[in-house]
């Protein structure tokens, strides 16, 4: 059948954040580097970061990712099924790329057999065209409650005949347990699928382990196939607000960026690249306390702006941010949180929250939500003069800016954006902003115009440090892996 023409490989985990996505990355480059044309594959995705593929889809920003780490353009079947959580239990799904509709969990399980369809289709079109498919699973495979409307984990091993490897994280402890009792848990027909483990996250001496890998491996009649170890600093991004719950203290001489951490926080990846700019402190705040000292700060995008700007009024972020630029701070709003920076945001279809809520009133424009979805990339220009950049849009809503209100940026010859009338608060629909080197650097520049000035550091270029952090993976899973039993799982 065409959809095995590929070979293929499948982690899944003990549970969500074991490293599967990093890890996908890592193999994806180290199996392109030996020659093969690779792909990455997750059926079914939850996550709050997307991407804009070149055809205008909207798919899992961690598949694009990897997609890059494969060298390969990333399309929206790598990613057939993507669930954006929103307010109160419910998901967007996007399904192919463009919205499906909303549901309830109970509500998404009675549409499974809609999705499966294309999730086979969008297997067997990669099929084709790849030598090996890298899939990842969501969560685990061992949950007994989710077994039977399975679209993310043994289903698909099955679907591609793939072997699967199930990814324990040892950093936070119990890894051994997690990995026996996953196996105990799994029917014996998806027992014998999984050939073996990967332990991720170590630090220390890795022959402190080899009493617990040899009980593991008499239990479970399974081989670890590696043990990876903790890498700092990637800097690849992380596909769920968990990632943000550990941020650094301000030091004194850097440029200090404080991210709002709304409840409903969207692509909050926007912001991976300022994390690598010399000079530059990044934190997310939960409180208005937490932006004390702060240089620019950052309103990110959102799956709920009404509930999210509720929010911000009822901690009281609203006054701590008109204070902000009372004193000559810098705003910036990406997407939903340029929304928030206006005078209103009307929601009268319900397409989030419903209703209408008053803006943080910092930007003369007004925002009404749509049903219709607008996903696209574009080529944007910096207004007047340049520079030129490439970016995305994700959106549901129209923001109009009146006489006051200065654009940003041109986009396919429109306008793109709006500044206050003093040029302390901006906001853009632009995802993908930050990725530009040329862009990021009118940011920061702009941003460090509000402090007394120093000198900045080279700015890095976004793209480079990804392709570097690829191949720090992928030598690290060279070093470490067993090759000859992943040379047998493949069959090369």
């Amino acid at each position: 059948m065409t959809r095995h023409h590929a070979r293929a490989l499948m982690l899944q985990g003990t549970g969500s954040h074991a490293g599967k996505t990093v890890l996908v990355a890592g193999l994806c480059r180290l199996l392109a580097r030996r020659g093969l044309r690779v792909s990455p594959f997750k059926s079914q995705n939850m996550a709050l970061n997307a991407y804009v593929s070149v055809d205008g889809g909207e798919m899992g920003w961690a598949q694009a990712m990897q997609a890059e780490a494969a060298g390969v353009p990333p399309r929206v079947e790598m990613n057939p099924v993507l669930l954006k959580p929103r307010a109160e239990g419910r998901s967007q799904i996007i399904l192919l790329g463009k919205v499906l509709t909303d549901a309830s969990a109970r509500e998404y399980s009675r549409l499974s057999a809609r999705l499966w369809p294309a999730i086979k289709s969008s297997y067997d079109s990669l099929a084709r065209a790849a030598d090996v498919i890298v899939i990842e699973g969501a969560g685990s495979p061992a949950e007994p409650n989710l077994m039977r409307r399975d679209l993310a984990n043994m289903r698909v091993a099955r679907l591609a005949r793939a072997p699967v490897l199930i990814v324990g994280d040892i950093d936070r402890g119990g890894v051994f347990g997690s990995l026996v009792g996953t196996m105990a848990l799994l029917p014996p027909s998806d027992r014998r699928r999984v050939r073996g483990y990967l332990i991720n996250k170590f630090r220390g001496d890795v022959a402190v382990l080899a009493p617990a890998i040899r009980d593991l491996e008499k239990r479970t009649k399974r081989p670890v196939l590696g043990v990876i170890p903790f890498l700092l600093r990637l800097n690849l991004g992380e596909e769920d607000s968990v990632a943000l719950d550990s941020r650094p203290a301000w030091r004194s001489g850097d440029l200090a960026i404080g991210i709002v951490r709304v409840p409903h926080i969207a692509n909050f990846t926007d912001f991976t690249p300022l994390e690598d700019e010399p000079g530059v402190l990044v934190r997310y705040a939960e409180e208005p306390r937490e932006l004390e000292g702060v240089d620019l700060v950052v309103l990110p995008g959102s799956k709920d702006t009404i509930a999210d700007l509720r929010f911000l009024k009822s901690r009281g972020f609203d006054a701590a941010l008109r204070s902000h630029v009372t004193r000559g701070g810098a705003v910036l709003g990406v997407c939903g949180g340029y929304q928030m920076l206006g005078r209103s945001v009307n929601d009268a279809h319900g397409v989030e929250s419903g209703g209408r809520e008053d803006g943080l009133g910092l930007l003369p424009v007004e925002t009404v939500l749509e049903r219709r979805k607008t996903t696209r990339r574009v080529v944007a220009r910096w207004l007047p003069d340049g520079p030129d950049f490439e970016a995305y849009e994700i959106h549901m809503g129209h923001t109009v800016p009146d006489a006051d209100g200065r654009p940003l940026f041109a986009v396919e010859g429109a306008p793109e954006g709006c500044a206050s009338t003093d040029g302390r608060v901006r906001g853009t629909y632009l995802h993908g902003l930050l990725d530009s080197d040329a862009a990021r650097r009118r940011i920061l520049d702009w941003a460090r115009a509000t402090r007394v000035a120093h000198r900045a550091g080279a700015a890095p270029d976004a793209r480079a440090l990804r392709e570097a952090a690829y191949d720090r993976l992928a030598d690290t899973l060279d070093a470490v892996l067993d090759h000859a039993r992943l040379r047998d799982l493949l069959a090369l």
